[in-house]
């Protein structure tokens, strides 16, 4: 992956070029229908988002998160969750670790220690590097902010159970692919692995944690 401006990428250009370059890929936008893909800012918010997001279904990290910005206030800010005490927390529906999770990333955000503004002009090895200083947030969740809030057009989340079993079924292949396999399948949508990976979830009828 390299660094892109993100919101300047035309994702006309994106499909255009997927279309053209996989067989397999340009059946299921076919099948999917037009991209759309929905951005958020790259903010506290979003992070704690994708946290509460981490190994749930769509529905089920919604509604806790719905509590969650009803609880601490909307936006979310690091000072809204650290007025709130850790029982009140896991009474939301936050497991023990997420909400150590989204504390500490609270109390890193507020100390300064996280720069969510300065991600934005990183390279991607770069961002992985800082984000993932902050406990609980492992390469997926950065993948993830990457892809939904820093629009990074490039991003093939190897560690995306829905990806890898999105490539499975439409690749006829055996098993999961491993990140290896995963990157030579990807190797001729660049630079647009975001815009694949949208279509890759949608084609399981789910979108990722963001």
């Amino acid at each position: 992956m390299t660094r892109s401006k993100g919101k300047g990428f035309s994702h006309k250009k994106a499909v255009a070029h997927l279309a053209g370059a996989d067989p397999v890929l340009a059946a299921i936008m076919g099948q999917v229908g037009p991209l759309k893909l929905q951005y958020h800012e790259p903010t506290f918010q979003t992070l704690a988002r994708s946290i509460v997001y981490q190994q749930l279904s769509g529905k089920a990290a919604a509604t806790i998160l719905r509590r969650l910005l009803d609880a601490a206030g909307e936006p979310l800010t690091p000072e809204g969750i650290l007025k709130l005490r850790v029982p009140k927390m896991r009474s939301l529906g936050l497991s023990a670790a997420k909400t150590e999770y989204i504390r500490g990333l609270a109390k890193m955000a507020k100390s300064g220690k996280v720069d969510f503004a300065g991600c934005s002009s990183l390279e991607d090895a770069a961002v992985v590097e800082h984000l993932t200083k902050v406990k609980g947030v492992g390469v997926w969740t950065v993948h993830m902010f990457m892809l939904f809030a820093l629009r990074r057009p490039d991003v093939l989340p190897t560690g995306d159970l829905g990806v890898r079993a999105a490539m499975k079924k439409a690749y006829g292949l055996e098993a999961l692919p491993s990140p290896k396999e995963m990157e030579k399948i990807a190797a001729s949508w660049r630079p647009y692995c975001s815009v694949a990976t949208w279509y890759l979830w949608r084609s399981l009828d789910g979108p990722a944690g963001m």
